[in-house]
């Protein structure tokens, strides 16, 4: 698979994952890859909020990408995430063989798309979770 990284179509989301060819509706596209860490530490990151780009694959199985750039799986960006453009839609999917993760394509992508894969409701609320924690004013104490 022919694929490179360059600013996402989507505004505020940074780099974007795009396709210099044709992608085939279920082929897979790309593992997702990263520091393989426990449920503990999964966890432990989750809390100190360190967690952009965890993916749980199961209790003792889990892929940290936040530090390995070399990646391009980790630069896929959710198409209904905080910035929306109208028409657009995720074009792919994770999908878990044994121990590996992939996206796959729910579609056929023609070459120079952006790549977009769902990062799941819970993902999105946590996040607004956060946003709004971050942003809201902080009570004084008396």
């Amino acid at each position: 698979m022919a694929l490179i990284i360059k600013k996402s179509t989507l505004p505020n989301a940074g780099k974007g994952l795009f396709t210099t060819k044709a992608i085939s509706k279920d082929s897979k596209i790309i593992q997702y890859r990263g520091e393989i860490i426990g449920y503990n530490e999964y966890r432990r990151r989750a809390r100190n909020e360190v967690d952009q780009y965890l993916f749980y694959l199961r209790r003792d199985l889990c892929i940290d990408s936040m530090h390995t750039p070399q990646y391009k799986s980790r630069y896929a960006n959710d198409a209904q995430g905080f910035t929306k453009i109208k028409g657009v839609k995720n074009n792919s999917d994770y999908v878990i063989f044994g121990d590996k993760c992939f996206m796959v394509a729910t579609r056929n992508i023609k070459a120079g798309e952006e790549i977009f894969v769902d990062y799941t409701n819970h993902y999105w609320k946590a996040m607004k979770k956060r946003l709004k924690r971050k942003t809201s004013p902080k009570l004084k104490k008396k």
